[in-house]
């Protein structure tokens, strides 16, 4: 596979990690009530936005391909 494909995927995989990380963080805050589970979901959600932060950061400071 070319380094060009790879770093489709990678962006897509980072791309598929933020839309989780907005539904998780949109079931903590407003669907849940109070408790443990509400704790879990928005931990679940920064770490989603943070890894697909820094593999979309991977992707843009890498540079284009040839």
């Amino acid at each position: 596979m070319s380094l060009s494909m790879q770093k489709m995927w990678i962006s897509i995989v980072a791309m598929i990690l933020l839309a989780l990380a907005m539904l998780t963080i949109y079931i903590s805050r407003f669907k849940l009530k109070k408790g443990f589970l509400k704790i879990i979901t928005a931990f679940t959600a920064w770490a989603l936005m943070i890894a697909g932060g820094l593999l979309m950061l991977l992707v843009v400071l890498t540079g284009p391909t040839g």
